[in-house]
């Protein structure tokens, strides 16, 4: 991984926060280099449609079946179905909640896309595709504002599409089509990042503050953007800057009134943590503890091998992340290196890992990394494609037929 030291190196050439705001017009105006992300975009997008429509013919859940799925099945898994059933029913439907018998502890996820879901379902009628829609159209708001963030940061021609080509090859990518969190996610909290390298304080705050309506890793974004405005203010931003401090505590709201919402329900005031305790083994241990679990369960021979592969993955992860963490402090990019390390710190300090590796799509300083590196040594592009294209095929395709949990 320390060959990814000259993607984290700023560019002394296009600096990462530009002197001069942009002109308003030109935020909303596509140029050709972005009309050629969202080219790309499509195009992995139909190739996924492509592999979910071949994937229920030839991986039914039973063999000898003589029909097949329906054609939105394969990507209605998993989260999935809990963000539709809390859209459809609400949290806590005909007094129901933790103390009802088999309990499905949806009160562990944020309200913001359940919200959106029941929304877009008033026009479109199908859940899943109500779902598959806030993914496509947010995950072409994110790779966007993915590529705008890496052209700041890069100097090198077509850096923004290198780095969209990488994030969306990369081996969880399927998730972004689905009806996850992390399309959304991505589309509040990079253009956030954007305003914020940009000093639009008062914006990055309302975009934050969507992202933590979304998912607690919005809190993490809070804290990066949070310390960026800080470093900014005194490097020199003067009392015009100081008087935009009060938006950075603005991100707290959402999660404070869901935890009012839920304490009202349940006399929880964390009872989101707790149902992640319930459903997910995210009672704390230390670190040491949780790489043990994991080990153990990678190979020490306690799981199939469907599960065993996937706390391979976690690990495999875990270590991408920590190497990302380092770089990223050697550079000092302190903000990133908070984001990113806080992450960590909640998906590292549970029973054992869960969803690292979903995690990494949400870490945008690596992908930009990673885009350097392959713009400056051309032959890693080439090796990069060749080892994670099958991986990505394989977990796209345990994915959408239903075997990612081993």
């Amino acid at each position: 991984m320390s060959t990814l030291t000259p993607g984290l190196r700023p560019s002394p050439v296009r600096p990462p926060v530009p002197a001069a705001p942009e002109p308003r017009a030109a935020r909303f105006r596509l140029s050709p280099a972005d009309r050629d992300v969202l080219w790309l975009y499509l195009l992995t997008r139909i190739s996924l449609w492509i592999t979910a429509h071949f994937a229920r013919w030839l991986f039914p859940a039973q063999s000898g079946v003589r029909e097949t799925a329906p054609v939105l099945a394969p990507f209605q898994r998993w989260d999935a179905n809990h963000y539709l059933h809390i859209a459809r029913d609400g949290y806590f439907p005909a007094g129901t909640g933790p103390w009802t018998s088999g309990w499905d502890n949806r009160e562990a996820f944020f309200p913001g896309y359940p919200l959106l879901l029941r929304a877009v379902h008033t026009v479109v009628p199908d859940w899943t595709a109500a779902g598959l829609l806030i993914s496509l159209l947010a995950g072409a708001v994110a790779v966007l504002a993915l590529a705008r963030v890496a052209r700041a940061h890069l100097p090198e021609e077509g850096a923004g599409h290198r780095t969209v080509v990488l994030f969306l090859l990369s081996p969880c990518a399927v998730f972004l089509a689905a009806g996850y969190t992390e399309a959304l996610f991505l589309a509040f909290a990079l253009p956030a990042w954007l305003a914020a390298m940009r000093h639009r304080w008062a914006l990055a705050a309302v975009l934050t503050t969507l992202g933590t309506a979304v998912r607690v890793s919005g809190l993490f974004l809070a804290a990066a953007i949070g310390l960026l405005f800080l470093l900014s203010a005194r490097a020199g931003g003067g009392r015009r800057t100081w008087r935009s401090a009060g938006w950075t505590l603005l991100p707290a709201l959402p999660p404070a009134a869901y935890s009012w919402y839920l304490h009202a329900h349940t006399g929880d005031w964390m009872a989101w943590k707790h149902a992640q305790e319930r459903g997910w083994y995210r009672t704390f241990h230390p670190p040491w503890e949780a790489w043990a679990n994991t080990w153990t369960g990678a190979f020490g021979g306690t799981q199939s091998t469907g599960y065993a592969f996937m706390f391979q993955a976690e690990l495999a992860a875990m270590l991408v992340g920590l190497a990302l963490v380092a770089l990223l402090v050697r550079r000092r990019r302190w903000p990133e290196a908070v984001y990113v390390a806080l992450s960590l710190w909640a998906l590292g300090t549970s029973y054992w890992y869960t969803s690292v590796p979903r995690a990494t799509l949400l870490w945008w300083p690596l992908w930009i990394g990673l885009a350097a590196l392959s713009l400056r040594r051309p032959w890693f592009r080439t090796a990069y494609l060749c080892v994670v294209a099958p991986v990505t095929t394989l977990v796209a395709l345990t994915f959408l037929t239903g075997r990612w949990a081993g």
